[in-house]
């Protein structure tokens, strides 16, 4: 007997997909996401570069482009089926936020896409399906067959998730956003003094890791970057990573570490091209329970949850260029 289904859960986000870095030094940046943490570049132009993880089957994680202004030009997210693009496209024109059509091709290898600024967070998400999935070429092809090219420098399987700022008291707009238009489950969070369940901080995801996105808050502006990771595949790795960009004279802002919520490995770098926040993440413990309940840290015990040990990042300007958040680019890229 055939069993009629009938339930929709909407359109889905399946996991954070990439991130476009405007870099005011290409050359410099391809060298150190190509050379040092050795991704894959899949295709390149006068001013572009795509590039992946050596686990990463998709064409691109990564966009870098030339430009005037270091900046996040978009923050992505692929949806869980092609037709999800154009259902959260009419669901955001219905909650009045601007969308932005992109074409297939408006990044290399990828389909149809949208593009607009996050309600509260003001930072520019792109969302699509549709993206090619090369094989490497001959040369860079592995005898493991779970991997997409072979493992080279110090070994970015894949990006693992985007952490973006926006002002306190646009926290509660942005989280609830993303949580009731995108699907994120909260995971674990930061609460605001004095409230029940009002974030501060919160970490959220689509899948069973800690993060998809993490989002908190900062005294700058809305639409603001802290950073974007990259997984590696264990502890011993962020220690070589430390070891080597010590000795070529790359900025790190903390770490080597443990945090303590989600209780990953953690170095924190810059990317000498672009200056941007780079963060080398490894381990973590994963969510199965589709009951979880979200975590709660009270803003005291904050110390432990953003690092159970390791170096904390100094914010003495006299003793350190660390920077608190970065800028993101407009709903469109000239703005």
């Amino acid at each position: 007997m055939a069993i009629e289904r009938t339930y929709d859960p909407g359109p889905r986000i399946a996991h954070a997909g990439g991130i476009s870095l405007g870099t005011t030094d290409l050359p410099t940046s391809l060298w150190f996401f190509r050379d040092v943490l050795g991704m894959e570049v899949t295709a390149e132009s006068e001013g572009v570069a795509y590039l992946r993880g050596y686990q990463e089957r998709v064409h691109h994680s990564l966009v870098l482009t030339q430009q005037d202004e270091s900046r996040v030009n978009a923050y992505s997210f692929r949806v869980a089926q092609p037709q999800d693009v154009e259902r959260f496209h009419d669901e955001i024109l219905r909650d009045e936020v601007d969308v932005r059509v992109l074409p297939a091709g408006s990044e290399v290898g990828r389909g149809d896409a949208i593009r607009f600024l996050m309600p509260g967070g003001e930072h520019p998400i792109e969302l699509y399906h549709d993206i090619t999935k090369p094989k490497a070429p001959e040369e860079l092809q592995s005898l493991l067959f779970g991997n997409s090219s072979r493992r080279r420098g110090l070994g970015v399987q894949r990006l693992d998730h985007l952490n973006v700022a926006t002002t306190p008291d646009a926290i509660g707009v942005a989280e609830t956003w993303l949580r009731e238009r995108l699907g994120m489950r909260r995971r674990e969070f930061v609460a605001m003094p004095g409230t029940q369940d009002a974030a501060l901080f919160s970490w959220l995801s689509v899948n069973s890791k800690l993060h998809d996105i993490a989002i908190g808050g900062t005294a700058e502006s809305a639409g603001r970057f802290h950073h974007v990771a990259f997984s590696l595949e264990n502890f011993h790795d962020i220690l070589t990573a430390v070891d080597q960009m010590k000795d070529m004279g790359i900025q790190i802002d903390a770490g080597p570490g443990k945090h303590g919520v989600g209780q990953a490995m953690y170095l924190y770098v810059r990317d000498p091209g672009s200056n941007l926040r780079i963060e080398l993440y490894s381990g973590g413990y994963t969510f199965f329970d589709p009951d979880h309940d979200p975590i709660r840290w009270e803003l005291e015990d904050l110390r432990y949850g953003m690092t159970w040990y390791g170096d904390l990042p100094s914010s003495d300007p006299t003793q350190t260029t660390y920077q608190e958040t970065m800028p993101s680019a407009g709903l469109d890229l000239q703005d």
